[in-house]
């Protein structure tokens, strides 16, 4: 799918980014892979991990609020994978224009340049927050999810199709509770603060995020949410995983933070099926029609929803700590 093809992965020195090039880089033979992002250090230490790789990266310097740039970077792109965006949640309440600017004129902008410049296939990343967002970083990604899906409606006879794909926290991401933990028991605390004993969270490596989007770029059709199946866990088992025995002191739950991660809503299971192993939602639009969904997949139940609260999977203490080994591991490549 991917041989011989030139891919582009926006915010591409991030965790993401780095995980998705080695695992192209590992299975397919691309013409070009090109690593879009504003961080001109990253992209140094970036190409000294894959220097054996020269000849086919190529790191461009380049924000998603400059069209002109973009423009220029999808110039002959087949595939673009979307991962740029503001994610930090208190950061983008305080500095809400510039999120508004990243993660929804950023989105609008790739959208543009894509069209314009033909390329193939976009995946964009999105996030559990964007499903009843309650703080403004889910917000500004519900609406980049919307503009994608409808992005399609713009393709006129254009080859193109743009889809999404939807995960929570990936677990060792700055942005997950796992570093902040394991920080405070590598400086020998005692304790982790857990800010509601009831929170409960999905669990997704960064090799399950990169497989959903290769399955996304190698079967979307255009406006499909790919959502994967995978197991939840309390965070107070992460927390006996991480220091066994630990004082956990409840400290309350933080302003706009959820007790439990969903994907699926009941709105979204009007529209939603269900595969071996993963979830598809697909567009309630007119110009989606049943003879797209893909083959192999059960409608949901009405009043369906997948949340990490009433999940059917569950990691035990003992399979949060084997899971906790491999993610250092991966860390240590």
């Amino acid at each position: 799918m991917l041989n011989n093809k030139t891919i582009l992965i926006t915010g591409g020195t991030g965790s993401f980014g780095n995980a998705f090039t080695k695992y192209i880089l590992e299975h397919y033979s691309p013409k070009k892979v090109i690593i879009y992002s504003r961080d001109e250090y990253k992209q140094f230490l970036m190409a000294e991990k894959f220097k054996e790789h020269k000849k086919i990266l190529r790191f461009f310097l380049g924000d998603v609020r400059d069209k002109d740039r973009l423009l220029r970077a999808f110039d002959g792109v087949d595939y673009v994978v979307h991962g740029a965006a503001l994610k930090q949640v208190p950061a983008c309440e305080y500095n809400p224009i510039e999120a508004i600017k990243t993660n929804i004129n950023g989105a609008i902008n790739v959208i543009d340049a894509a069209l314009d410049c033909k390329v193939k296939k976009v995946v964009a990343l999105s996030t559990d927050k964007a499903v009843n967002p309650i703080n403004l970083y889910g917000g500004t990604k519900l609406v980049s999810d919307k503009l994608f899906v409808s992005a399609n409606a713009y393709a006129g006879r254009n080859d193109i199709n743009f889809s999404v794909v939807r995960y929570g926290n990936v677990a060792g991401s700055r942005g997950s509770v796992i570093p902040f933990f394991q920080n405070i028991a590598a400086h020998g605390g005692k304790e982790l603060p857990i800010t509601d004993y009831r929170m409960t969270r999905f669990w997704i490596s960064l090799e399950q995020g990169v497989e959903l989007v290769i399955k996304a770029l190698a079967e979307a059709k255009g406006g499909e949410i790919f959502i994967s199946k995978i197991p939840s866990f309390k965070v107070t088992d992460l927390a006996q995983a991480i220091l066994p025995g630990c004082e956990m002191p409840e400290i309350g739950i933080r302003e706009g933070e959820k007790l439990h991660e969903i994907m699926v809503t009941r709105e979204d299971s009007l529209t939603a099926y269900e595969y071996e192993n993963h979830f598809i939602i697909y567009p309630h639009m007119n110009w989606w029609n049943e003879g797209k969904v893909h083959a192999g997949g059960v409608r949901v139940e009405q009043e369906f929803e997948y949340s990490s609260g009433t999940n059917t999977q569950w990691l035990s203490i003992e399979q949060i700590q084997k899971l906790l080994k491999s993610v250092k591991e991966g860390e240590a490549e």
